[in-house]
């Protein structure tokens, strides 16, 4: 067997990154782009992070707790009682589905801690799996995640919303 074929065969590990932003577009809009763009990678041995904010953070964490066995780690800059109200409240109705909560417990909740987060994510992974609102690939952090997977050689799925 050669690397490549262990490659294959591996189970995907991937971060999923996106915008904050959703409300454009209706819920069930976003269970269709998950359930074409996610399931093909969500297998029982599948592990996937996830940021712990709102948006498509708390949206596919929704989907994968309830749409797959996929294992979930939840990331978050500081800790879950600084995230949201609504990203709380995702985070506690799949908590039986989470596999982990890492905090990371950032000094202070602002752009420095989310993309430490997002790196740390992209790190840990073997692919990024992101979500952009436009191409803004200056200020987005979701473009900046998938940038930064792209400068690890890391492959990328994007889809944007």
């Amino acid at each position: 067997m050669t690397t490549y074929d262990t490659e294959m065969i591996m189970p995907v590990v991937a971060a999923i990154t996106g915008t904050r932003s959703t409300g454009h577009r209706e819920l069930a809009w976003y269970a269709d782009v998950f359930n074409t763009y996610l399931s093909p990678f969500a297998t029982d041995d599948a592990h996937f992070y996830v940021g712990g904010a709102v948006g498509i953070d708390s949206l596919s964490l929704l989907w994968l707790a309830g749409s797959t066995k996929a294992r979930i780690t939840v990331v978050v800059p500081c800790a879950v009682q600084d995230q949201p109200a609504e990203a709380r409240q995702a985070i506690a109705q799949c908590r039986d589905r989470i596999t982990e909560i890492v905090e990371l417990r950032a000094a202070e909740l602002k752009t420095p801690a989310y993309h430490a987060r997002n790196r740390w994510m992209v790190d840990r992974g073997r692919m990024v799996i992101g979500f952009p609102l436009g191409r803004d690939e200056t200020t987005s952090g979701t473009w900046q995640t998938i940038n930064y997977g792209a400068s690890q050689g890391k492959p990328r799925l994007i889809v944007p919303v």
